[in-house]
């Protein structure tokens, strides 16, 4: 079974109101199977950089064990209360990608 990556890039647009996400995106990923691999940390942009996509985004790597618990996960009631969180205090993109075989 191959595994899957969560990949997200997140630019904060409410300071006060993200970190209310933290705790239950934490709970959620692990209830789920996934390790966090890359949760913000510094970002050394090397190609591609422009006025939408800048040094001020954080980037999140989640690894779960497959594509179903992955899915299973962005899908999940609990996962949606955070999702809410996230949405309204910032903006970015989100994908899941299989991993390499």
């Amino acid at each position: 079974m191959t595994k899957a990556y969560v990949v997200a890039e997140i630019k904060v647009t409410n300071p006060q109101g993200y970190p209310e996400y933290l705790p239950l995106s934490t709970a959620s990923v692990a209830q789920y199977g996934g390790q966090w691999k890359v949760r913000g940390g510094t970002r050394e942009q090397k190609e591609g950089e422009d006025d939408q996509h800048n040094s001020g985004w954080r980037t999140v790597i989640i690894e779960f064990p497959s594509m179903e618990q992955a899915r299973g996960w962005y899908d999940s009631v609990e996962y949606t209360k955070a999702k809410a969180v996230r949405q309204t205090n910032s903006v970015g993109r989100l994908y899941i990608v299989d991993g390499a075989e």
